[in-house]
């Protein structure tokens, strides 16, 4: 194989973590999987994976170098569908990240979208409750709900989200409804946060990493939650939450869509990051 053809095989184990998942999706043989990633490792005089019986994976130099392979195939992929005059119509992967909650309820039906729009073009999703490095993890787009640093990304902004303090009305009954900051501390809370193993109030009856059960177990009368407005927004709508001092929110929190760079997007990104971001300005949940 070819140094090309090498990379297009190791950065799909990189995607599968696994030799048979990767030779399976490529329609090869897992012993040539194999020795391909062994000759690109001697190659380059490096260790690219960590091998176990069970797991398969990364280096820190194969981390960086599979985001690298990543980069270099796309943009060969674009440099011989704009020589083939193939230009318009956008084709290849986009690598799109979001927060779960928020991309299966939101992102979801903009890739389901982009897809029908677009033949030629398949979509990798990566749903995480956390912040994914685009540039090391090879990704294309991300939609972050978030105050974002400085940084070498273009963020484009397409609205912005409140933040509710919420309790079931059978809650609310039982425990009273709070009138001011100082009557939480009597009150049971149900508390999300992407590390769950982090700290929390004493008062704290459940400390989750996942924002759909944090919803669902205040929704059961668990106590109090503190949850974006799309994460809760069926739920105040139907009278299943309410919401309640209200004067002590936050200031609403941005949304942005982003990308390594503006310059020089490959036509299947810009034709994503136009729906996109043409879709989520439109977007009720994002318009309050």
């Amino acid at each position: 194989m070819g140094r090309l053809e090498l990379m297009k095989v190791f950065v799909m184990v990189a995607e599968a973590a696994s030799f048979r998942r990767a030779a399976r999706a490529l329609g090869i043989s897992a012993p040539v999987v194999t020795r391909s990633v062994n000759a690109l490792e001697q190659q380059l005089g490096l260790e690219l994976l960590h091998r176990t019986t069970r797991v398969v994976r990364l280096t820190d130099a194969g981390r960086r170098y599979a985001a690298d392979c990543a980069r270099i195939l796309a943009e060969v992929d674009e440099a011989e569908a704009s020589v083939l005059g193939a230009h318009d119509e956008p084709r290849g992967t986009v690598s799109v990240t979001a927060p779960v909650f928020f991309g299966s309820v939101v992102v979801a039906p903009i890739v389901e979208t982009f897809l029908a729009a677009h033949p030629a073009v398949s979509v990798r999703a990566l749903l995480l409750d956390r912040v994914v490095d685009l540039v090391a993890e090879g990704l294309d787009v991300a939609v972050r709900i978030a105050h974002l640093p400085d940084s070498s990304l273009t963020a484009i902004r397409v609205g912005q989200m409140r933040i509710h303090l919420c309790g079931a009305p059978s809650y609310l009954r039982r425990r009273g409804t709070p009138k001011q900051a100082a009557d939480l501390a009597r009150h049971d809370l149900v508390v999300f946060s992407e590390n769950a193993s982090s700290s929390s109030p004493p008062n704290a009856r459940l400390l989750v990493n996942s924002a759909e059960v944090a919803v669902r177990a205040a929704t059961a009368g668990r106590g109090l939650t503190r949850a974006l407005s799309y994460q809760v927004a069926a739920e105040l709508a139907d009278g299943r939450l309410r919401a309640v001092l209200p004067e002590l929110e936050p200031p609403p929190t941005p949304v942005h869509v982003v990308v390594p760079s503006a310059r020089r997007l490959p036509a299947r990104v810009r034709a994503f990051v136009d729906l996109a971001v043409d879709t989520l300005r439109a977007h009720p949940l994002l318009r309050e």
